[in-house]
């Protein structure tokens, strides 16, 4: 399997122009979950030919071709990560915005164990908790 969204969307047979390498780029390298705008900013710092157009024509695409994972976490700005990643849960900070990722063996277990109870075997799951800090005692 192709290691990077670059080699994958390759693998895919995806015309990829110089721009759409760049935007393949700063997805590989996001340690966030950027939404189209930010994406933007930073594909055309890197070239100021590339248009906004272009980075949601591409990220579209990316999605279509099951490279990207859309997420909506209920800010109305939809955002992304490279599908490949290792399996997470999400938490949102719904004062901030953040989001933590976060894996839990019990909870996977707990919805195994769940889909099993229910006479189905689970392939797959999005698990996304909205919060606020707790505030501390004082």
């Amino acid at each position: 399997m192709p290691e990077t969204i670059l080699e994958r969307c390759v693998a895919k047979g995806l015309r990829m122009t110089e721009q759409r390498r760049i935007i393949a780029a700063v997805l590989e390298e996001a340690v966030d979950h950027p939404d189209v705008e930010e994406l933007y900013a930073r594909a055309s710092a890197r070239d100021a030919a590339i248009s906004i157009a272009t980075v949601y024509r591409s990220v579209k695409l990316f999605e279509e071709a099951g490279i990207l994972d859309k997420h909506e976490f209920g800010d109305g700005r939809a955002r992304y990560e490279d599908a490949e990643r290792d399996h997470h849960d999400h938490l949102i900070d719904m004062n901030s915005g953040a989001v933590i990722e976060f894996v839990d063996p019990e909870i996977e277990a707990l919805q195994e164990q769940i889909a099993a109870k229910l006479g189905y075997e689970l392939k797959g799951h999005r698990l996304e908790l909205y919060g606020v800090p707790k505030r501390k005692p004082g």
